[in-house]
């Protein structure tokens, strides 16, 4: 079952850039790559950096740590040293708010 929560307005979150919210369980990162939103457990496997605060390349956050990429739909690695893949939440945006589903699997 879902359970959607609001994580930022639309306009809070630039194109390129991303922003961090804690819940009880995660905090998550969530990225505008030219008006679409995702989001991404925000900590690399390999480091525990917030890669929010990552450089974002079109569907792609750099670690700013050890330079470990992520695939921002599926949190697959794309380059080392991060071997584990990042864990991804479902968005869906509703008028200007941006909602993450934060249910576990």
């Amino acid at each position: 079952m879902s359970k959607f929560v609001l994580a930022a307005h639309t306009s809070e979150i630039e194109p390129g850039e991303a922003i961090s919210f804690e819940t009880d369980d995660y905090i998550i990162a969530v990225f505008n790559v030219d008006g679409e939103f995702y989001a991404i457990e925000d900590n690399c496997t390999h480091s525990n950096a917030p890669l929010s605060q990552g450089e974002v390349m079109d569907c792609v956050v750099v670690c700013p740590y050890h330079a470990a990429e992520f695939d921002l739909k599926t949190g697959e690695v794309l380059c080392r040293p991060a071997t584990e893949p990042v864990r991804t939440f479902n968005v869906k945006v509703e008028g200007d708010s941006i909602m993450v589903d934060i249910e576990r699997d």
